[in-house]
């Protein structure tokens, strides 16, 4: 398993640069895209937990305007969120800059989702082990349901991929994550804007 880490995290940031080279067109009209129809502001960061909890700042592109009420405080997501962001959402076009993540070594191609860090302290000691790989652009929870599954299906899943980590479970994820992505398929939940927040596992729960 060492030794596999070491060769993904060697292939990862050889093929971030290489993506980010062909990619960089796409890039810039993204760029002019998000500037004109969403936000001035190209780029959302945001500081993120990684390998063993370890801070670090993740990109996107920003899909949110910066719309606020008379005392200053952001707006529900529902009401920032016009149909040019929901469609780079949809996409997942919007997690491409996550790509200098990966090429900055914080992140891999393949691995759980990098959640918030108001998390951390709500883990169970078995929710934990998502982070003793990096954190990754997709991962199997993402091929399996993303928004649709509940938090606790999505750690079920996470600690399934640390455990079973290997070079045929990533080929599969990332063929999986192509075909999702180019039709549109299971990128969203249905019925909410963005997942609920983590509030802890629950005590029945087997997670």
């Amino acid at each position: 398993m060492k030794i596999y880490i070491k060769i993904k995290n060697f292939f990862d940031q050889v093929f971030a640069l290489i993506a980010m080279m062909v990619l960089s067109p796409l890039l810039l009209g993204i760029c002019v895209f998000v500037y004109i129809f969403i936000s001035q502001e190209i780029l959302f960061t945001q500081l993120r937990p990684g390998l063993k909890g370890k801070k670090f700042k993740l990109y996107k592109f920003r899909s949110m305007m910066d719309y606020r009420d008379a005392a200053g405080n952001l707006l529900p997501d529902e009401q920032r969120l016009n149909r040019a962001g929901k469609w780079l959402r949809s996409s997942s076009l919007d997690e491409l800059p996550e790509l200098l993540n990966i090429l900055k070594g914080e992140m891999s191609f393949v691995g759980p989702r990098p959640l918030l860090n108001e998390y951390l302290p709500l883990y169970t000691p078995e929710q934990k082990k998502r982070h003793d790989v990096k954190p990754g652009l997709t991962g199997l929870a993402q091929v399996n349901g993303r928004n649709k599954l509940e938090w606790e299906e999505k750690f079920i899943l996470d600690i399934k991929y640390v455990e079973d980590l290997s070079i045929v479970n990533d080929i599969k994820i990332l063929l999986k994550t192509a075909i999702i992505i180019f039709r549109f398929r299971e990128v969203n939940s249905s019925d909410k804007i963005t997942m609920s927040k983590f509030s802890g596992t629950r005590q029945d729960s087997k997670v």
